[in-house]
């Protein structure tokens, strides 16, 4: 596998672990991504929740829980170690403070534009800042908001295809359309954002995430132009993945039948997989009768079926019945658990067995296999 080049930050991997919340990708996976040579990423939602033992406000409990992550993390690797906000959180802004002032390598944004993410970097800040976008459209919005209000050049920018797991920058009616694939979207990016980085003398990779579950995947994503892929749903079954026994073992037991897109409460769609409580929620049985959190711009008590915190909060404690897991279009093919080590090594295979192999191929077979 190639190197993946972030400003000054060089990861012998080109694979980034996503962040997953609330609580399934904290220090623990993190640090053993990094370990390998990956980036590894701490989400920050629902920090709150988890470190609520430390203070009843939830945007203070949050500051404290990445702080605390980072120390963790910091002391288990030496390797890149980013956090993942999203835009949609009501403490944003304060995660995002937390994180640079912390220095954290890179943060990773999405869930909504994070048009104002470069006012947030204070001087000698190393922290590099990398969007999550759903379009090429969106990406050169972004890269000339940021140039001409910041000055700022984006250090990389993640396209996340409509495969990915859980909340989606897309409409219900274009998660299976192919014109919003992740292989059409890819070149796209790249095109727009090689564009940009032209004109303004900087190189910005492109990294592609949602769907992509093996080496052979990576390969064929990387043979369009992307220069590291962002991976979630694979990392959930490891050993170091920082959810309860029973989130990962949902995966495991999973059938295609059981993934599945939802409503949620935030107003976006998402992948998930179907549960008792998602169940319940169909049949009217859910209604909160408070926000105990206000952790979503977007959320709506007076007009949401259940708390999304909770929901996920529990899941991540492994108490389905009163929670769902989020999922990648390709949860339902998890066979075991195993290290991250082992994951890495085996993607590192399959990627240069297939790789072996390539030159052998006709172009369709190469930008699209059997498929």
């Amino acid at each position: 596998m190639k190197t993946l080049k972030i400003g000054n930050l060089c990861a012998s991997v080109p694979i980034i672990q996503g962040g997953m919340g609330v609580g399934i990708s904290l220090s623990g996976l993190a640090s053993a991504v990094a370990c390998e040579g990956g980036i590894g990423v701490i989400s920050s939602a629902g920090l709150g929740a988890i470190y609520r033992n430390y203070s009843a406000d939830y945007r203070e409990a949050s500051i404290r829980g990445l702080k605390e992550e980072l120390r963790k993390a910091r002391e288990a690797t030496r390797g890149i170690v980013g956090v993942n906000v999203m835009v949609a959180m009501s403490n944003f802004a304060d995660m995002v403070r937390t994180a640079i002032a912390e220095k954290a390598d890179i943060i990773f944004s999405g869930a909504g534009l994070p048009l104002n993410l470069p006012s947030f970097l204070t001087e000698g800040a190393r922290t590099r800042l990398a969007p999550i976008v759903s379009s090429a459209r969106a990406a050169g919005l972004l890269c000339r908001k940021w140039f001409s209000e910041y000055g700022y050049v984006p250090d990389a920018i993640v396209v996340e295809g409509p495969k990915a797991g859980g909340h989606l920058g897309y409409k219900r009616e274009q998660l299976d359309d192919e014109h919003y694939s992740l292989e059409r979207l890819v070149p796209e990016v790249v095109a727009e954002v090689s564009k940009f980085g032209e004109a303004h003398d900087r190189h910005i990779p492109v990294i592609a995430g949602g769907g992509i579950y093996t080496g052979e995947d990576i390969y064929r994503i990387m043979a369009l132009g992307a220069e590291g892929v962002q991976l979630g749903t694979r990392f959930v079954t490891t050993e170091e993945c920082d959810a309860d026994p029973a989130f990962k073992q949902s995966y495991i037991d999973a059938r295609p039948e059981d993934i599945e897109i939802i409503e949620s409460p935030v107003g976006m769609p998402g992948r998930a997989i179907r549960s008792s409580f998602l169940d319940r929620v169909k049949e009217g049985l859910k209604r909160p009768k408070a926000c105990p959190f206000d952790c979503i711009k977007t959320c709506d008590v007076t007009h949401s079926p259940y708390c999304i915190m909770l929901a996920l909060y529990n899941a991540f404690k492994g108490k389905l019945q009163n929670g769902y897991a989020f999922c990648g279009a390709n949860a339902w093919r998890a066979e075991k658990i195993q290290s991250v080590r082992e994951l890495i090594a085996s993607l590192k295979s399959e990627y240069d067995d297939f790789a072996a192999r390539y030159e052998g191929l006709s172009l369709r077979e190469k930008l699209f296999g059997g498929r």
